[in-house]
């Protein structure tokens, strides 16, 4: 087809490495399976940066589903490599190994130890279609002991930031009054998803003479 650029979404970990490697096309990785998600993770940077004025030094707490999120495990590297602290929480059957094998990262077993004077907090989707079932009893019981409410949010900062990669699943890992709070910058991340996309656009196919 002639193409310039190939924005590839694929269900296996290490598609777009692969593609990378057998076609001439610059690959632009969307989501590999559970690996990865790198432009959601550059634009809650951007995000997060554009809302601190600066990154290094943020306490920042991820919760949830990081087994299953490709969004955590960018967010994870460029947290890290920009000088945040990374604090993670979640019930135990969906932290996988690597975290506490990695430097860097702290993982609590309740949220409330994660969020506790947090600067940004990122929520999770619970990702039930990838779930083979028993990893939690119920969505309530989640929402009841993992959920972020305005009362849990009272730990963190009086100017937390909160993120979400969406879909949100509303009333399970966060309440409706704590997505469109005064604290929640989820609809400006999904706007800055545009721009940020863009602006790789424009890196890749023009070697960053343009940026």
């Amino acid at each position: 087809m002639g193409v310039d650029a190939i924005v590839m979404r694929h269900k296996a970990e290490g598609a777009a490495e692969y593609a990378s490697r057998v076609v001439s096309p610059v690959i632009l990785n969307a989501g590999d399976g559970a690996h990865a998600h790198p432009s959601q993770g550059l634009l809650n940077l951007f995000t997060i940066e554009e809302h601190k004025g600066h990154l290094e030094g943020l306490k920042v707490a991820i919760i949830g589903d990081v087994l299953h999120s490709r969004v955590a495990r960018s967010d994870i590297y460029g947290m890290r490599k920009m000088g945040m602290e990374v604090h993670i929480a979640g019930p135990k059957t969906l932290l996988p190994r690597f975290l506490y094998e990695e430097p860097g990262i702290v993982v609590h077993e309740r949220i409330e130890d994660a969020i506790a004077n947090a600067d940004v907090i990122e929520v999770l989707r619970i990702q039930l279609e990838r779930m083979k079932g028993g990893l939690f009893p119920t969505t309530r019981e989640y929402a009841r002991i993992f959920g972020l409410n305005d009362t849990r949010l009272k730990l963190a900062k009086d100017d937390v930031l909160i993120l979400h990669p969406g879909p949100m699943n509303k009333g399970w890992e966060i309440s409706p009054f704590t997505a469109y709070g005064k604290n929640s910058a989820i609809q400006e991340e999904v706007q800055n998803g545009v721009a940020v996309r863009m602006a790789l656009f424009t890196l890749v196919l023009t070697g960053g003479k343009q940026a």
